[in-house]
């Protein structure tokens, strides 16, 4: 259930951690308790803090599914991001440019596009990083290439991660979006700040109703 930022960087090869390339779910109801995080250990997203923050009340998942049956999804304990991630990704090559990766965020009606570099993920941008750059940079503006860019830090996570412990990270990191990638490395679904608004506005309206 692990979570992963990668660091800002050209679109050169892929840029997915080595933890998500092709991986391995395990049954996560095997999962043991871990000692206190390290202190020596800054990164909010080392493994030591996904272990220990996922040891206890997220350990096991089918006493989770029948513990949560009644429960409002927004109020259950541990909530897997799957159940309130899209599916709808769109991409562009790393070879398009910054004027094609608008048009694709125009025609769609997104904001956010997976870039990808030879079929692997090379970058997750937003239309805010997206014009924030063309702002900076007049001159080369819509004829620059994607893969002549830094493209920006980007949030990864398994279908399986926590949909809280993952908007603790998103905010921790001022990112608005995460990846979904699956257990062969492959993008799934994106999640973004507007999903849990949904989910959060959503459970609102119950309380109003009740």
């Amino acid at each position: 259930m692990s979570i992963h930022v990668s660091e800002p960087g050209r679109p050169i090869g892929t840029r997915l951690p080595e933890a998500l390339r092709s991986r391995r779910v395990g049954d996560v109801t095997e999962l043991t308790e871990s000692g206190a995080i390290s202190p020596g250990h800054s990164e909010a997203t080392d493994a030591e803090f996904q272990q220990a923050a996922n040891s206890g009340r997220h350990r096991a998942l089918q006493e989770y599914g029948a513990a949560a049956a009644g429960e409002r999804r927004e109020e259950r304990v541990y909530l897997p991001v799957s159940a309130i991630c899209s599916p709808a990704l769109y991409s562009v090559p790393a070879t398009a440019s910054m004027g094609e990766a608008m048009s694709s965020m125009e025609d769609n009606n997104v904001h956010h596009l997976v870039i990808l570099a030879d079929h692997n993920v090379a970058g997750l941008i937003d239309l805010r990083w997206l014009l924030a750059w063309l702002h900076e940079n007049p001159s080369q503006a819509v004829s620059q290439s994607l893969s002549q860019v830094e493209l920006p830090a980007f949030l990864t996570a398994s279908p399986e991660t926590d949909a809280h412990q993952l908007a603790r990270l998103m905010l921790a990191h001022q990112l608005n979006a995460a990846l979904i990638v699956d257990a062969k490395g492959q993008p799934s679904g994106i999640v973004t700040s507007t999903d849990y608004l949904k989910l959060y506005a959503s459970a609102s309206r119950q309380e109003g109703t009740v």
